[in-house]
């Protein structure tokens, strides 16, 4: 898994995300506080990082490829960035962080149990979780099984799975976090959730 991800960075465009860059950082700027450290799960070219920085809080971004994080350390230079290790684990202590930021992240994880409760590993008691994932919607999930399955559930593409409101809530669940709100806004699924 490692090695495809590796291979996408090399390859990818510089701003390899446009589509939602702005709504997706208005989301995370919105729930991150100023001193807070958050931790940026699948920081790809660290412009998150770069934006949590300029908000005043200690962001620490955690990527698989080495490729995205040369990206990112040119983008948020002096950021504290570190690889995910082999075994699916986040490089940080326990209970180290206020808030995880994981967005567009686990639908393409091959292990997004073990990512989640990784990722409440890390959160200090009352710490919080804010999840995106793609959702079109159910009209439009009824269209794409009809006239494009095959290439939208692609077998050789990045996302190894998709989520619905009710998938993500129960994934959230089952690593352990407690409350959880899920609402969708297409093109999102948006979850927050609380580690206990």
């Amino acid at each position: 898994m490692r090695a495809l991800y590796e291979n996408h960075w090399v390859d990818a465009p510089a701003d390899p995300e446009p589509w939602a860059w702005e709504r997706r950082r208005a989301l995370l700027l919105s729930e991150a506080r100023s001193g807070e450290r958050v931790l940026d799960l699948g920081c790809g070219a660290g412009r998150f990082v770069k934006a949590l920085q300029e908000a005043g809080a200690d962001p620490v971004g955690v990527e698989l490829a080495e490729a995205a994080l040369e990206r990112a350390r040119a983008v948020a230079p002096g950021a504290e960035l570190h690889r995910l290790e082999d075994d699916g684990t986040i490089p940080l202590g326990h209970h180290t962080v206020d808030l995880v930021w994981c967005s567009e992240v686990l639908e393409h994880a091959a292990d997004a149990a073990t990512l989640l409760h990784e990722a409440r590993r890390v959160l200090k008691p009352g710490g919080r979780l804010l999840v995106t994932v793609p959702y079109h919607g159910r009209a439009k999930d009824v269209l794409i099984s009809l006239a494009r399955f095959e290439r939208h559930f692609d077998p050789l593409g990045q996302h190894v799975r998709f989520f619905t409101r009710r998938s993500l809530t129960l994934a959230l669940n089952h690593a352990g976090f407690d409350p959880i709100a899920v609402r969708a806004r297409p093109p999102l699924l948006i979850a927050r959730a609380v580690r206990p």
